[in-house]
């Protein structure tokens, strides 16, 4: 019998996941951080990246989320999301139009720019394509 914790992914539109999990592994504001029963109480902010569920029994699910705030209280896990994606549900194609929209508005230094939006685009769309890599990788 594995150790098991509560989990809610839950973003602006609606609930995503709610179940039992062994780990979460997600992309915090200071770096990736893994979350196991047992974890002392905490608060952090998630910057755009995929998010790893550790199902009961092994298995996998990956997420996309686009920032917001990841919770620890005793036996639950919160994640409070503007966007949450499964991975499976993130458009390929369009993340990587987005990126490469961005890649050359931020080159182009003669048209009038908004770089931080330009640079928040690039971001949002290379975590996007993070998390779909994961999702690629647990499969083989």
């Amino acid at each position: 019998m594995s150790f098991t914790m509560h989990c809610d992914i839950v973003s602006a539109e609606r609930s995503i996941f709610s179940g039992l999990v062994e780990m979460v592994i997600a992309a915090g504001s200071l770096g990736d951080l893994g979350i196991a029963p047992g974890h002392a109480p905490l608060l952090t902010a998630l910057i755009p990246g995929p998010v790893r569920l550790i199902m009961e029994g092994g298995e996998e699910e990956v997420f996309y989320v686009s920032g917001g705030f990841l919770e620890v209280q005793r036996g639950v896990v919160t994640l409070l999301t503007d966007t949450a994606l499964r991975a499976d549900d993130v458009d390929e194609a369009a993340a990587v139009k987005a990126m490469e929209d961005a890649e050359k508005a931020m080159a182009d230094q003669s048209a009038e720019l908004d770089y931080g939006a330009a640079a928040a685009q690039l971001a949002e769309a290379a975590a996007q394509l993070r998390a779909l890599r994961q999702l690629k990788n647990r499969a083989k």
